[in-house]
């Protein structure tokens, strides 16, 4: 017979991750709030930047690589540093909602987040392939749409590079994410609930695929490995140009 939690349960548990989530976001700010004036200000990484986002990594893992056992929380590492340093401020201007990572970053300078999103875009990238449960049809229509698109749905690969790792400066990789991570980004893009600035590029394609499609290429970017060269490369080395409509801006971090 399964076993159901009485709503005081549910509450106490509630309560108890929310009180967790609020320790690690003020140890987060402790933390950072220590970061020198001056190697904020020059630009400098200090030695000790690892203890210094210890809290950052209760969530994102050590070097933000991820923690294995969390499934929603993305990883940070290999991403490039203009892209993380959008996010950062996208969640202090309450543009990205969530909680934890608000308050983290609402009282943190310019130069606070330029530190640690070149800090985590110099990190290598640790992802074991996920075993996903799939059909072969879903992990052929993935593929298909990761490589070569459908019609005016344009390929992951023409906009994150060949090797699905990123571009520089603004465009992140997909590879080495979750399923659940990669699939709720896409539906919160294709119901309009995440946006950001300077580039209507994921939301466009969201939009253009189906509930079907958005799981399809889900479940097969969780199960690629990385590949053995995750190096970002530049837009001018994709294979066209980005289409019109993606617009991205970029964000200037050194």
């Amino acid at each position: 017979m399964p076993t159901f939690m009485t709503s005081t349960q549910v509450i106490t548990m509630t309560l108890s991750r929310l009180f967790r989530l609020s320790l690690v976001a003020i140890g987060t700010v402790l933390w950072l709030f220590s970061l020198p004036a001056h190697a904020a200000a020059s630009g400098g990484i200090p030695a000790d930047i690892e203890q210094r986002l210890a809290a950052c990594a209760q969530c994102h893992g050590k070097q933000g690589q991820g923690v294995a056992d969390d499934t929603h929380t993305p990883h940070l590492a290999g991403k490039p540093a203009g892209y993380l340093y959008q996010q950062l401020q996208a969640f202090r201007a309450g543009k990205r909602s969530h909680a934890p990572m608000q308050y983290v970053v609402k009282q943190l300078s310019d130069d606070y987040l330029k530190v640690i999103s070149r800090y985590y875009a110099a990190q290598p990238i640790v992802y074991e392939p996920e075993q996903v449960t799939a059909t072969q049809a879903e992990l052929e229509r993935g593929e298909q749409l990761a490589k070569q698109g459908d019609g005016q749905i344009p390929s992951c690969e023409s906009c994150h590079g060949p090797r699905l790792t990123g571009v520089a400066p603004m465009i992140p990789g997909v590879v080495g994410l979750s399923y659940d991570y990669l699939h709720r980004q896409l539906k919160l893009w294709h119901d309009n609930k995440r946006a950001a600035d300077g580039t209507h590029c994921m939301w466009v394609v969201a939009n253009r695929m189906n509930a079907n499609d958005l799981k399809a290429v889900a479940l097969w970017l969780a199960a690629q490995p990385i590949p053995d060269d995750p190096s970002l490369i530049s837009e001018d080395e994709l294979a066209e140009p980005l289409p019109g409509w993606c617009g991205i801006k970029h964000e200037e971090v050194n």
